[in-house]
């Protein structure tokens, strides 16, 4: 919160419970990452604090650029909309020729010795494309060919995503970000339970149609993920060997865990669980209450979020911190539906937690936005 000094100067709002978490979730994930990933680093690289020290640069540059994008005026951003979707397509495309395969997929840049995930810019860049276009269109998003329009709009990036970079995770959460803005931004909500529903339904009739194709040896990857979190233990030496591992990892862990650094599952047995997985050394190292604890303050985040966007100054500055708002939900909500095989397995990180440079650059970026949007709330005098 800043005093005003001038009489008859506004007094504006600051959100240090906002600060505080991302802060905390940032110093835990640094903690948390070291505790999983010490060991392979080790027996990859020959330094234990390999995966750290990069997490750390790219940690303290997001924060700069938090810090910096917290002072600079939200809708000077507004004039960037077109040329964000344009520079999120180009460097989608350039994955093509220039890109490198990690994992199986093809997904980044190398530039220097920083790897950049152009999915991970895509998404920021939707959120801001989105929230210009919702208020350019004003009342015609209520209409459903509005609605058609919006959703539409983003789905080159989608399948750019989906298709050059093998990232269907990455494809579902920027349709799931447009999805939630457009909700918020229209009142009519009868077409958003019509579509939720018919698409729960869609989903649930491909799962049983895969399952019914389990003896065809010739079925895509994605299905095999499907069948293995069907039936983990019949896929035991393949798909569904990380999943059973997570499972493990979660279920030894107990009420209160095996105390930081003690877990054995990240020995090996699951595959980069600095990655995707680490919730579930969390589990296993922190026990249910450490889980418990760190969902927690993600729903405090959330909470913190909405709380800004139900009092933002305009609908534009609304619309930015919903998108943020709806990423991070998504990707927590995901992260940890794969982790407890609740949903197939598919690569989604955990924000601010998972190891990753692009993705955190970019998420703080997300909440540097959020905090300049929060600085122009007007405070009520008592």
């Amino acid at each position: 919160m800043g005093k005003n000094k001038k009489k008859g100067q506004s007094e504006y709002f600051f959100d240090y419970s906002l600060l505080f978490i991302v802060l905390f979730l940032l110093v835990f994930g640094l903690v948390m990452l070291y505790s999983t990933s010490s060991y392979e680093a080790a027996q990859k690289y020959g330094s234990s604090t390999f995966y750290l020290v990069k997490q750390i640069k790219a940690t303290v540059l997001g924060l700069v650029g938090m810090f910096i994008i917290a002072h600079i005026p939200y809708h000077f951003w507004e004039k960037f909309y077109g040329l964000g979707y344009i520079v999120s397509a180009v460097l989608l495309l350039l994955i093509i020729p220039f890109g490198y395969k990690s994992g199986g997929a093809k997904r980044w840049f190398r530039i220097g010795g920083l790897s950049i995930q152009p999915a991970e810019i895509a998404k920021i860049c939707m959120i801001l494309f989105c929230a210009v276009m919702i208020c350019k269109m004003g009342k015609k998003v209520r209409d459903f060919k509005g609605f058609l329009l919006l959703m539409a709009m983003p789905l080159p990036i989608v399948l750019m995503v989906w298709k050059i970079t093998s990232n269907l995770s990455s494809a579902i959460i920027i349709m799931g970000i447009v999805f939630i803005m457009v909700f918020v931004a229209s009142p009519d909500y009868k077409k958003f339970v019509v579509i939720t529903v018919g698409g729960l339904a869609g989903v649930a009739a491909i799962v049983v149609a895969i399952a019914g194709m389990a003896s065809n040896e010739g079925m895509h990857y994605r299905f095999k993920r499907v069948l293995a979190w069907l039936h983990p233990e019949d896929y035991v030496s393949d798909t569904g060997y990380q999943t059973l591992q997570a499972l493990y990892a979660i279920g030894s862990g107990g009420v209160w865990g095996k105390g930081l650094g003690q877990s054995m599952q990240k020995l090996g047995f699951i595959p980069e669980a600095q990655n995707d997985m680490i919730f579930s050394i969390i589990c296993e190292e922190l026990g249910l209450f450490g889980a418990i604890a760190i969902i927690a303050l993600f729903v405090m985040l959330i909470w913190r979020l909405m709380v800004i966007a139900n009092n933002a100054p305009d609908l534009f500055g609304a619309l930015l911190v919903v998108g943020v708002m709806a990423h991070m939900a998504l990707q927590v909500i995901l992260n940890i539906a794969v982790v407890t095989a609740t949903i197939p397995n598919t690569g989604i990180s955990l924000p601010f937690i998972s190891y990753g440079g692009t993705a955190v650059l970019f998420q703080l970026a997300e909440i540097g936005l959020v905090l300049n949007v929060a600085r122009k709330i007007p405070l009520k005098e008592a």
